[in-house]
């Protein structure tokens, strides 16, 4: 009876010991492994809604942010403008004014980004009542008398249709004219090649003199500078893309468009409106030439003239043109894009409200970006299952632990009970067995 005795003691210590330990640390874990995989669960069902309803309101602000700084820049360049006409007319005053009037710019060349220092203002230009040039600053020297010509004339402006001297010459003191953005279209063979866009945006203001109106003060603000609030941004990211180009076939990128609905800044450039060799302007897309300009690698954009891929397009554009803020799906090339849009508070003659200068539009490709966001919730769900399967492993070896811990506890709890117990008191507990067992 001594050995079934034991065994007795043995059991009733490992019952006690299972009930108060193993059976909670086993609950316990359980209850932890269930919650992270419902979490994981949860988190994947929602990663696509939550990253995207969160994405379109960064990006909502961005471009708010983004047309809040080109309205700011434009803004300045009229007031060094009105600055430019109390300088002294001399050539040594305009080129020391076009020296001071610099900034960094990145810019490609042999198939490399660099960041160089370049003119605010490539071209800085005085003429008399009449048109006639009387100064000229091209990239920081000036004209020789005998190169300067008359402005009075679209033909004779550099780009052949420039009509900023008539539109100067109507305004009154303190007013300045503004150009559209005006540079040498570049078509797709050519970007491909390299070559990107350039251009400029003049900002022309009437001078007078005691006679009344004596000429017209110009100057030919670099468009580089205005592109690269928008060439260097990827929506989803914060900060700024520098060191390279953005990367146009992620459809995540930025551009701009002007208040008639064209674009003037995007990554692919042959997107952008420019003039063909004799000064007219390269036709954008439209449903009835978009096959033979696509041909001829010729894609100008105006988003008004698009409803022939997606209704939404021209759409996007009269709301902004209204000063509007806001959202939009449409489908481009094949793909759903989503676009938030805010305008560019900037207003002149040229650009008069509510549309002002035109608007920031901040692209993402829906599909691309559903991918990224399935690829995170895969991601979760595969390390909710990693801390699940640990934990099941951890519970597994805690208990095994925990039952030979249970056996050399119990065993050694026996065998001190034994030691305290008097033989004698042993000897009587037999007999105590002996005579329930003849019962």
């Amino acid at each position: 009876m001594a050995d079934t005795n034991k065994g007795k003691q043995l059991f009733t210590v490992a019952r006690v010991f299972f009930l108060l330990i193993v059976i909670p640390l086993s609950l316990m874990a359980i209850l932890i492994a269930n919650g992270i995989f419902k979490l994981g669960v949860t988190v994947r069902e929602g990663a696509v809604t939550v990253l995207d309803q969160k994405s379109q309101e960064e990006i909502k602000i961005r471009a708010i942010n983004t047309a809040e700084e080109i309205a700011g820049f434009l803004n300045e360049r009229k007031k060094d403008l009105l600055v430019a006409t109390i300088i002294p007319t001399t050539d040594s005053a305009f080129r020391q004014f076009v020296q001071e009037n610099r900034k960094s710019l990145w810019v490609r060349e042999n198939g490399k980004v660099r960041q160089i220092l370049s003119y605010l203002y490539p071209e800085m230009e005085l003429t008399d009542r009449n048109g006639n040039e009387l100064i000229r600053i091209v990239n920081g020297e000036s004209t020789p008398k005998a190169k300067l010509v008359n402005v009075s004339k679209p033909a004779g402006t550099t780009y052949k249709t420039e009509e900023y001297f008539a539109g100067a010459r109507a305004l009154h003191r303190g007013e300045v004219y503004v150009s559209r953005v005006t540079g040498w279209y570049v078509n797709r063979p050519d970007f491909e090649k390299g070559k990107r866009f350039s251009g400029i945006i003049r900002f022309s203001t009437p001078v007078f003199d005691q006679q009344g109106f004596a000429g017209v003060l110009t100057l030919a603000l670099d468009y580089r500078h205005l592109a690269g609030f928008t060439d260097h941004v990827v929506p989803t990211q914060a900060g700024r893309v520098f060191e390279a180009e953005v990367d146009a076939s992620t459809g995540n990128y930025a551009y701009l468009v002007d208040n008639r609905g064209f674009v003037i800044s995007h990554p692919y450039d042959y997107h952008i409106a420019g003039l063909g060799p004799d000064g007219t302007p390269v036709p954008a897309l439209t449903d009835k030439n978009s096959e033979e300009m696509t041909r001829r690698g010729e894609a100008v954009l105006n988003l008004n003239l698009l409803g022939y891929m997606d209704p939404n397009l021209p759409e996007v554009a009269r709301d902004a043109a209204a000063g509007n803020t806001g959202l939009k799906m449409y489908k481009f090339g094949g793909h759903t894009k989503f676009v938030a849009y805010a305008p560019v508070k900037f207003f002149s003659k040229e650009y008069p409200q509510p549309a002002g200068f035109g608007w920031v539009g901040m692209g993402l490709d829906v599909e691309k970006y559903n991918e990224l966001a399935i690829r995170t919730s895969q991601k979760i769900e595969k390390e909710a299952k990693s801390w699940t399967t640990t934990i099941i492993v951890i519970l597994i070896l805690s208990v095994i632990l925990l039952f030979l811990i249970l056996a050399v506890l119990a065993r050694g709890i026996t065998r001190s009970l034994e030691a305290e117990v008097p033989a004698e008191a042993q000897e009587a507990a037999k007999l105590y067995d002996d005579d329930e067992d003849d019962k």
